[in-house]
């Protein structure tokens, strides 16, 4: 089985849609869309997922079905809790606090962390121990992410890959074997969620170490290596070559500055 993992494109977070660009993006990934050869669809309730899949879906003449659980990873972290003056000391300094124009402390997605600031605290690397770290065990994340995998595993299983959690291996087993292709229009970070599920690692790995542009590509395929026992192996990760081909280049949204100096990137 081969699992596509497509970001949406340059979104417009305010009105949950496409920019112009995005549409762009959109477009392009379509008319590469016959060489996908994609066998079922499925989309993120969200407008900039189901915005993004509506090009590729005319281009195929095919329909999607909607998973709630395909949305984005939705943990947040409110600024407060990292602030000097009002935060948890274990999460002071993890990130730069935002604030409203009224002066009110914003929250910001779970992992948004400064580099530096996980990479000295080795719980966040560990496939077990993360989830006892600072930020799982003051914000919803754990219970996000159970909720998020849960709902995984079972379309796997309806898929005929059926996980085994009976002796904490994460093991699974190809109990109905399959070639088809299987297209998920969804997000950066339940992307990067599902993906460490697959690998048995922490999340905060994928969240921190990859980055998938908007409208990407990520393939990920079952190898039967051992009769029965599959595993989920990438053959690529964020793939723009639609945008290659068009002649567009990769939108910056997802990624941080490249030069500290370059006050025009995100900080």
């Amino acid at each position: 089985m081969r699992l596509l993992f497509i970001r949406h494109g340059e979104p417009d977070y305010v009105h949950d849609s496409l920019t112009a660009r995005g549409k762009l993006e959109a477009a392009a990934l379509a008319d590469l869309s016959p060489s996908l050869h994609i066998d079922r669809a499925y989309v993120s309730p969200l407008g900039r997922a189901q915005e993004t899949a509506s090009y590729t879906l005319r281009k195929l003449g095919m329909d999607a079905q909607t998973l709630d659980w395909l949305q984005e990873f939705p943990t947040r972290i409110d600024s407060a809790l990292v602030a000097p003056e009002t935060g948890i000391p274990e999460l002071i300094g993890s990130f730069r606090p935002y604030y409203r124009e009224d002066g009110s402390p914003r929250e910001r997605v779970a992992w948004d962390l400064y580099p530096s600031w996980m990479l000295s605290r080795s719980e966040y690397y560990d496939r077990a121990a993360w989830k006892d770290s600072a930020v799982v065990r003051h914000t919803d994340f754990l219970q996000d992410h159970t909720y998020v995998v849960q709902q995984f595993d079972a379309f796997l299983a309806a898929h005929g890959y059926v996980r085994n959690d009976a002796a904490g291996t994460g093991i699974y087993h190809a109990e109905r074997p399959n070639a088809e292709t299987i297209a998920l229009f969804c997000h950066f970070g339940i992307t990067s969620v599902l993906l460490a599920h697959l690998w048995g690692v922490s999340p905060f790995i994928p969240l921190h170490a990859l980055c998938m542009a908007p409208s990407s590509v990520t393939e990920v395929v079952t190898e039967e290596r051992e009769k029965g026992i599959a595993i989920f192996r990438a053959l690529r990760i964020g793939d723009i070559s639609h945008l290659t081909r068009a002649g567009m280049e990769p939108s910056f949204y997802a990624r941080f500055c490249e030069l500290y100096t370059n006050t025009e990137e995100r900080h």
